[in-house]
C-alpha cells in the first residue's frame, strides 16, 4: 500500500464495458520527506487509479497496487492494477502529525517537491 494524493481525473469514452461507470483518478504517490520526517512530498510519478470510496481531487488516499488492486468487490474482475481503497484522515510519524486531513495549517498538508 502507498500514500497518495489525488491530482485530476480521467475521462475515456471507448473502453471495455466492464471499466463503463468506474471513476478514474490520477495520484501522485507520497512520500515522508527523507531529510526531516515532518510532511509528505511528492515521488514526482503520477498513477492512474480506480476510485472505490468516493474520494475528491485534493484528498491524500491510500492505494494498493497488483494483485490485491483486484481483490475489493467493485474491482474483482477488472482488469486494474491500482485502486484507492481509503481516504486518510492522518499521518503520524515519530510520534508527530505530519498529515491531518483536518488541519488548517498548510504544514501538515501533503507538498509537491
Amino acid at each position: 500500500m502507498f500514500l497518495a494524493k489525488v491530482t485530476g481525473s480521467v475521462v475515456a469514452t471507448q473502453k471495455l464495458a466492464s471499466m463503463t461507470g468506474r471513476k478514474l483518478l490520477t495520484v501522485e504517490p507520497l512520500r515522508v520527506d527523507p531529510g526531516q520526517k515532518d510532511r509528505l512530498v511528492s515521488t514526482g510519478r503520477t498513477f492512474v487509479v480506480v476510485d472505490t470510496v468516493g474520494a475528491g481531487e485534493g484528498e491524500t488516499v491510500l492505494i494498493v497496487q497488483g494483485s490485491s488492486a483486484r481483490l475489493t468487490p467493485q474491482t474483482e474482475k477488472l482488469p486494474v492494477d491500482a485502486v484507492i481503497v481509503g481516504i486518510v484522515d492522518s499521518v503520524n510519524v515519530e510520534s508527530r502529525t505530519i498529515f491531518s486531513a483536518h488541519s488548517g495549517s498548510e504544514s501538515h498538508h501533503a507538498s509537491h517537491r
